[in-house]
């Protein structure tokens, strides 16, 4: 992980930090704007706004919120969505008359998000929504492996739903 600035907030307040941040992630960035905008000036164009977005919005990123990786997806997703409602004005622009589908962009940058806030939440929580979420495993057979009565399953259950709105929210994920 790059370490910028010298504060948490304002990292990329720097020239110097907006091209380490750069040098780090464009590339990534680029391959994601490729593949959701279907064409490689378009992406190129969204990789420079988004990091022209970011330095303007510099003092706003809180490493404690969340990391900068996903907080330049967050910006570039904006990005995508706007070049694509730019282009929806201007038909033909794309090859063919077909649009490209913003949905992997956006697919993976949830993933990201959630990833990142099943990080912040409670060990006893997260376990529990792997195994009955993510695994589609029955309450009982959880709670009999954890030792654990099945209401106490389903209790974490919901807690831990609760817990990880309130981390993706504070994220700034906006469902």
């Amino acid at each position: 992980m790059i370490q910028l600035g010298t504060s948490t907030r304002g990292a990329l307040s720097r020239e110097r930090d907006v091209r380490e941040a750069y040098a780090a992630h464009a590339g990534e960035l680029y391959g994601f704007a490729v593949r959701s905008l279907g064409d490689a000036g378009l992406a190129e164009e969204a990789v420079q706004e988004t990091f022209v977005r970011a330095w303007r919005a510099g003092e706003r990123f809180d490493p404690k919120i969340g990391s900068l990786r996903t907080w330049l997806f967050a910006i570039l997703r904006n990005v995508v969505i706007d070049l694509g409602r730019a282009r929806a004005v201007r038909p033909g622009v794309a090859e063919g008359g077909v649009e490209p589908s913003v949905e992997p962009l956006e697919e993976a940058l949830v993933a990201w998000q959630v990833e990142e806030a099943m990080r912040r939440i409670g060990e006893d929580h997260r376990r529990v929504l792997v195994e009955t979420y993510y695994r589609g495993r029955p309450y009982a057979e959880v709670a009999a492996e954890l030792g654990v009565p099945e209401g106490t399953v389903k209790s974490r259950v919901y807690y831990g739903l609760r817990a990880l709105r309130v981390v993706l929210e504070e994220m700034g994920y906006e469902d």
